[in-house]
Formats: structure tokens, C-alpha cells, sequence
């Protein structure tokens, strides 16, 4: 299984934000697209960061003043992404090694091309056990 197959279940669309947007602006972007994470980009098409709702409860404890800050200031420069092409065991060994939930899958000339979330894998795994419950109750049921 690759990440194109979760891609093309859910979709490729990213929210993104600009780094010079304000905290404020990022909060109304995660409620509105109702995700935990969003891809900084200057051009929406290339990654300069990505920033969670975890990047801003750390911040608002450092910094009670954050809200109009721009995003730059909590978002995380070093990017951990996938290629389309990846396997989904390699993405789950990303994300638990670097302690991860969103990962951005960019093509080999560095363009955005989706983005998967630690929720997007499991609903693939269970959809995987899923068929082959089914699979091995069919050569039980057809053998018996």
C-alpha cells in the first residue's frame, strides 16, 4: 500500500497558511477546515513549515500575546514529509520515530501534493484488516 492510495480516498487537497499570517488567522483556518494542522507556504504550492494546534497551546504558555504574532514565530521549519510513492509502513515508522501526526507528501520537485494525518493511516489499516477478516472467513466458510 502507498500513499497515493490514501491520497486518492481522501483527497489532495492542503490547507495552508502564510507565514506572515497572524496566530489568530491560523486558529480561524483550523476550525474552518476542522483539521489539527496546517502547511505554512508562501505560494501554496511550495512547504516553508507546518504548524498544529499543539505549536499553538505550547506558544500561548510561552507567550500570553501570541494571538496577533505571525505564524512563523511556532511553526516547525524542519519538515518530515513523503513522496506519493512512499509505502504506508515507512509513514508509520516516520511518524511514531519523529513523533509526528501530520505529515506533507510533496513530489520529487518539491511541490505540495497532500497531506496524510496519523488519522487518515489508521482508518487505512483498519480498512486493510478489515478485507483480510473477510478474506480469511471466506476460506474458512469455503473449505469447512
Amino acid at each position: 500500500m502507498r500513499i497515493n492510495d490514501i491520497l486518492r480516498a481522501k483527497g489532495t487537497a492542503v490547507a495552508t497558511i502564510g507565514p506572515d499570517e497572524p496566530v489568530r488567522a491560523l486558529l480561524a483556518s483550523l476550525a474552518e477546515h476542522n483539521v489539527g494542522a496546517l502547511v505554512v507556504s508562501g505560494d501554496g504550492g511550495a512547504v516553508t513549515g507546518i504548524v498544529s494546534e499543539r505549536d499553538v497551546a505550547r506558544g500561548l504558555h510561552a507567550n500570553p500575546g501570541l494571538l496577533d504574532a505571525p505564524v512563523s514565530t511556532i511553526m516547525t521549519v524542519d519538515v518530515h514529509t513523503c513522496a506519493p510513492e512512499a509505502g504506508i509502513e515507512d509513514l508509520m515508522r516516520l511518524m511514531t520515530d519523529q513523533h509526528v501526526r501530520h505529515v506533507p507528501v510533496v513530489t520529487e520537485d518539491g511541490a505540495l501534493a497532500g497531506i496524510v494525518s496519523i488519522g487518515d493511516v489508521v482508518k487505512n489499516r483498519i480498512g486493510q484488516l478489515e478485507f483480510e477478516k473477510e478474506q480469511l472467513e471466506g476460506y474458512i466458510a469455503s473449505t469447512g
